[in-house]
């Protein structure tokens, strides 16, 4: 059986429930990509980020015998390193978000490196909600009603931060 298997996840997700480390070991390899990625993308602060994987994942085993499935577990990773990453997107000064890290895994851009520092740049100044809404649609490639599940937001809310974001970030790039 391999990690794509569907029966193989299931018992693997049982085993990590049941207390097994090498079950729990493989969910967090699975997940911490992700949920640092996440971070890394929204605070744009190397040592945030990681504070914020960490953080998640203690209050995910904590909160594990609580989750139904392995789909249910990736949802919450989802939703609980947003929030929190928004709680700290709120707490903090806007000239505090400025690391021009990029992520661990990102593509090399094949277009203009320059503009693509910039349009970087711009979606950190964005205030909070915008900024989560544009990197959940445009860098974690969710759809919209998906973002507005997460975030527990209206859908009309997400393509309105949508909106008005697109047409922020297109005033300043000209």
């Amino acid at each position: 059986m391999n990690a794509e298997d569907p029966q193989y996840r299931e018992a693997q997700w049982v085993a990590a429930r049941a207390g097994d480390a090498r079950a729990i070991n493989a969910l967090v390899r699975e997940h911490q990509r992700m949920v640092y990625s996440l971070g890394m993308r929204l605070l744009r602060n190397r040592a945030a980020a990681e504070d914020l994987t960490q953080d998640v994942f203690m209050q995910f085993f904590q909160q594990l015998a609580t989750l139904d499935s392995a789909a249910h577990a990736r949802h919450w990773l989802l939703r609980v390193a947003t929030h929190r990453a928004i709680d700290q997107l709120r707490r903090r000064p806007p000239a505090a978000a400025s690391d021009e890290v990029p992520s661990p895994g990102e593509a090399s851009e094949a277009g203009d490196a320059l503009l693509a520092a910039r349009l970087r740049a711009l979606i950190g100044e964005l205030p909070p909600d915008p900024r989560v809404v544009i990197v959940l649609r445009y860098q974690e490639d969710m759809d919209p009603t998906d973002i507005a599940e997460l975030l527990d937001m209206p859908l009309n809310t997400v393509k309105s931060h949508l909106r008005r974001a697109l047409e922020v970030l297109r005033e300043r790039l000209t």
